[in-house]
């Protein structure tokens, strides 16, 4: 009896080891996802910020409605 003690015992100890083996593997997974989202919020913001420069320099480029009446037409023979 035991014996039978001692294995149920082992076998218990093995399942803890394994389960504390993935735990840690785990936690490492999601640190390095932590980082590499945090990295990627960055760029997004970064992106998103030349976005709204490049949008802002188009519309200062394009002529509003104003300007496109002060544009005379083509002469006739055109």
């Amino acid at each position: 009896m035991t014996t039978d003690i001692s294995k149920t015992i082992i076998k218990l100890q093995e399942s803890l080891e394994a389960l504390e083996s993935r735990n840690a593997f785990q936690d490492d997974i999601i640190e390095q996802l932590n980082n590499e989202l945090a990295v990627h919020q960055s760029e997004i913001s970064e992106l998103k910020s030349q976005l709204t420069l490049i949008a802002n320099r188009v519309k200062d480029n394009t002529p509003g409605q104003n300007e496109s009446q002060d544009i005379e037409a083509p002469p006739p023979h055109y």
